[in-house]
């Protein structure tokens, strides 16, 4: 393990251990959701401090994520996530510059879209990771990524008027009609419907990747009007709430994936908050009252001390089991593929 891998290492371990709390700083913006909005549904109100950022930005602006098993990538998801970001940061402090570095990812995103053999435009990882028990090799798709960039792409429309930005979003509902097999982001189980993060893991997944296709197809559908989106949309949030009970420990916190271990507090809070939106844009009660028992500030000394020491246990459980430690070329060895085709129309 090279020096850089072992600083990472000790660093996690001292962030879970030495700094695990109960509150993470993500806020929901009560104006977003209508169509003349701008605004997105969630806002970062402090900044990850430098020393631990992996961010890094290419000579035009453009974030680049650092990882100890891909080295220095580009990551669609995450550059939708900063260009949000930015427009937030422009809508509260209404400084150009902020706006400047919005309109500079979305232009990245049009550009790096894969427009398919189907019609479906799509954003692939171009990269090789594992999850769990699953490999995913280039290009793969992700419905959390999707999502990102469709309420990103959204917006961008809103703010350029660009016809061209609008034929683009037409296009990107098409993978959550499609099977997870067939080149999509779709995935069955119990007779329900989930748009999957991490194709090739079992339904349901995890749970903030699939909750932000959601917000996704809810953004498209308000803007275009399309009733098959919306049909989608519905698919999604009858899974949503079939599975709900398999996210949930004890009325108090929520899971990662399929019960791999108790979420760390960012995870929480993006289930959190993301569930109470979905709440509040749909009118479903049952996720309003699951969102609230999960609210922090509702927990107990007892309550904190379990979740702490369970999610210290299940999370190192979980990177025993799959030697969570090992290279990309070990790992590639022991575990499942899955390849995901994104031809790209001549």
């Amino acid at each position: 393990m090279t020096s850089d891998k072992l600083r990472v290492a000790a660093r996690t371990l001292y962030e879970e251990v030495a700094e695990f709390r109960f509150v993470y700083p993500l806020t929901v913006v009560a104006e977003a959701g209508p169509k003349d909005s701008l605004h997105y549904y969630l806002h970062k109100y402090r900044k990850q401090p430098p020393y631990r950022s992996t961010t890094h930005f290419d000579a035009n602006g453009i974030p680049q994520v650092w990882n100890r098993l891909t080295g220095v990538i580009y990551r669609p998801g995450y550059i939708a996530m900063y260009a949000i970001g930015n427009l937030n940061l422009y809508l509260r402090q209404n400084d150009q510059e902020f706006l400047n570095k919005f309109l500079k990812q979305i232009n990245w995103i049009e550009h790096h879209a894969v427009i398919r053999n189907d019609g479906a435009a799509v954003w692939p990882h171009n990269f090789n990771l594992r999850d769990g028990a699953v490999h995913h090799k280039a290009p793969w798709l992700s419905a959390n990524v999707q999502g990102l960039i469709i309420s990103a792409l959204v917006r961008g429309w809103r703010v350029t008027r660009r016809p061209q930005l609008l034929e683009l979003l037409r296009r990107t509902s098409k993978v959550f009609e499609l099977d997870e097999r067939q080149g999509g982001v779709r995935a069955c189980g119990e007779g329900h419907v989930v748009y999957t993060e991490a194709p090739g893991l079992p339904t349901p997944g995890i749970m903030d990747g699939f909750m932000r296709s959601l917000i996704g197809l809810y953004d498209l559908y308000v803007e275009t009007e399309d009733p098959r989106v919306h049909q989608l949309f519905l698919e999604g949030i009858a899974g949503l709430q079939h599975f709900l009970p398999t996210w949930d420990y004890r009325g108090k916190w929520s899971w990662y994936s399929n019960h791999e271990y108790l979420c760390p507090p960012a995870y929480h809070w993006l289930n959190f908050l993301l569930l109470d939106i979905l709440g509040r844009l749909t009118g479903n009660a049952r996720f309003s009252e699951v969102a609230a028992s999960w609210n922090p500030e509702r927990l107990s000394r007892a309550d904190r001390l379990e979740i702490y020491g369970n999610f210290l246990l299940t999370k190192n459980a979980s990177r025993l089991r799959y030697r969570t430690w090992r290279n990309e070329e070990d790992a590639a060895k022991s575990v499942s593929l899955v390849p995901v085709t994104t031809e790209e129309q001549a």
